[in-house]
């Protein structure tokens, strides 16, 4: 035997001996573990929610969590930073080429979000949430998706009113009964097949795809005429629509800030920015998109608001923010009734 093998006996063997005769297990090693322990590890989450502890959480609370302790990998949207993972968006994209899997758009069971969270996050300090605070970061996780509105509590009690998108795309593992009989049995070692082909090829997939030399310029999305800053209607403003608005804007205020004293962040002010030239908040710097749409003059009037906050990226190309954009056409109306009362 090895001096290491011998090594491992000997430590073996000693802590053997601290174990009492009552508590060792078969092999005269270990002991049972105590309920404590097994307390400990037993924090699992079932779909039909047992195991969930009582608590709460709303969705405001869990966007300033969500900014406080996941952000820097999953982006103020859970939209995704980097390479790290994207927790929303993706709805509709499954039966595509490349699908987005997401908490809105994949995961069948909201049982999955609480454990991980609760388990394995924040990265780094896993298990430092309370249950309230795990409740609130899903609560927010479920906002970023559109999958409850913006005063929605969930707790051990809402949990199950919760429909997830997916609930539906998943069955049960048939292939026991349906493909295993078609590689059990005794292997083939020689002479299996009399000939072999190659039948295909591994493709291989650049996710950052270079523009080819020669290649059509993609075309520029339109853009309003050019225009001097145009003063904001006087047409008076729904105060519900406008109320609507600022609740909307929860979505923006961890890069946008606006009232007095606002000041840019990872995205300029906006107030009075209704009706003003595109790109020409003071002391901003802007992408080379935006910079193109102040040259030609182009204005912040209701349709290039609305067309923005539906597709930012389809409405300026290589813009820095990464906001995927407002789904409900609603959400769009009560948002530009908002910025509009900033201007006024």
């Amino acid at each position: 035997m090895s001096k290491y093998l011998k090594s491992l006996a000997a430590a073996a063997l000693g802590v053997a001996a601290t174990v009492s005769a009552a508590q060792a297990g078969p092999l005269g090693l270990g002991r049972a573990a105590t309920p404590e322990e097994v307390a400990a590890w037993n924090i699992d989450v079932r779909p039909d929610g047992v195991g969930l502890p009582v608590g709460s959480g709303n969705v405001e609370d869990g966007e300033v969590l969500f900014a406080d302790n996941c952000a820097s990998c999953h982006g103020d949207f859970a939209e995704g930073r980097d390479n790290w993972p994207k927790l929303a968006g993706g709805v509709d994209t499954l039966d595509h080429e490349d699908p987005l899997k997401t908490v809105g758009s994949y995961w069948p069971y909201l049982s999955t979000t609480w454990d991980y969270v609760n388990r394995s996050m924040p990265f780094g300090n896993a298990q430092s949430l309370s249950a309230d605070e795990v409740y609130a970061i899903v609560a927010y996780i479920l906002y970023s998706n559109d999958m409850v509105e913006d005063d929605f509590v969930l707790s051990n009690e809402t949990f199950l009113d919760v429909e997830m998108r997916n609930a539906d795309g998943f069955i049960v593992d048939d292939r026991p009964q349906t493909e295993y009989a078609k590689w059990t049995g005794a292997p083939c070692m020689e002479n299996c097949k009399t000939e072999v082909k190659i039948t295909m090829e591994a493709t291989v997939l650049d996710v950052t795809p270079e523009e080819e030399e020669g290649a059509a310029p993609v075309a520029e999305p339109a853009k309003s005429e050019p225009a001097t800053p145009a003063p904001v209607q006087e047409a008076a403003l729904d105060p519900e629509l406008v109320a609507d608005g600022e609740k909307v804007f929860k979505k923006c205020k961890a890069c946008h800030q606006v009232g007095e004293g606002a000041q840019n962040k990872t995205g300029p002010i906006l107030n009075d920015i209704a009706g003003q030239t595109i790109g020409s908040v003071e002391g901003y710097k802007y992408s080379k998109t935006f910079k193109g749409l102040a040259a030609e003059g182009a204005v912040w009037d209701d349709a290039a608001l609305a067309a923005f906050l539906a597709k930012p990226k389809a409405f300026a190309p290589k813009t820095k923010m990464s906001f995927a954009g407002l789904k409900k056409e609603s959400d769009i109306a009560a948002m530009i009734a908002y910025l509009k009362s900033l201007s006024q």
